[in-house]
């Protein structure tokens, strides 16, 4: 009898990263399993802990991809901002342009914060995360500066994701003005 062939597969792990974001937009930290993973991926359920050897590891791979995805966005808006004017125009943009904060970004970041609360070693991936934000913002603003303005991004935008009436451009761009002073 024939061997059985084994599948090749070079895209699975990172298939298996993403379905996990997937699920765990679905249905929360709480309610994500391998067997839901694998299910979303299409991949054999044996492949988790092939790939993963633990549930924790799982996550930690996805929300690093999260935190990586956001930071990339971010710095590249960033990065095209080429006075300091511009890179306060940047900065409202980031706080009102859905491109990066969509409602399921927001959601996955909501997910990462409370697992973060509660399994310290993912605290360095949000720590990865807030470094890369601010080394962004500095490129224009004193690191003070930078730190201030990227926990207004957060929060203006958290803020954004409940409020029936959030901030307008005007509004954001007088916050921006406030704190680089």
């Amino acid at each position: 009898m024939p061997s059985a062939q084994r599948r090749h597969d070079p895209g699975r792990r990172a298939r298996i990263i993403q379905s996990t974001l997937d699920v765990i937009a679905e249905h929360g930290v709480a309610g994500t399993t391998h067997r839901r993973v694998a299910a979303a991926a299409d991949v054999p359920l044996g492949s988790m802990t092939y790939h993963f050897k633990d549930m924790d590891e799982l996550l930690t791979a996805a929300f690093t991809r999260l935190a990586d995805t956001v930071a990339a966005r971010f710095t590249a808006r960033l990065s095209a901002a080429s006075t300091v004017d511009e890179a306060c125009e940047a900065v409202v943009d980031l706080v009102l342009n859905d491109e990066w904060a969509t409602p399921r970004t927001m959601l996955l970041s909501y997910e990462l914060y409370a697992f973060a609360a509660r399994n310290p070693p993912l605290r360095q991936v949000m720590r990865n995360w807030m470094a890369n934000s601010r080394a962004a913002l500095a490129q224009h603003f004193e690191p003070d500066t930078a730190k201030a303005l990227d926990a207004m991004i957060e929060g203006l935008t958290i803020h954004r994701s409940v409020d029936p009436k959030p901030a307008d451009r005007r509004e954001v761009r007088a916050i921006v003005e406030r704190l680089i002073r």
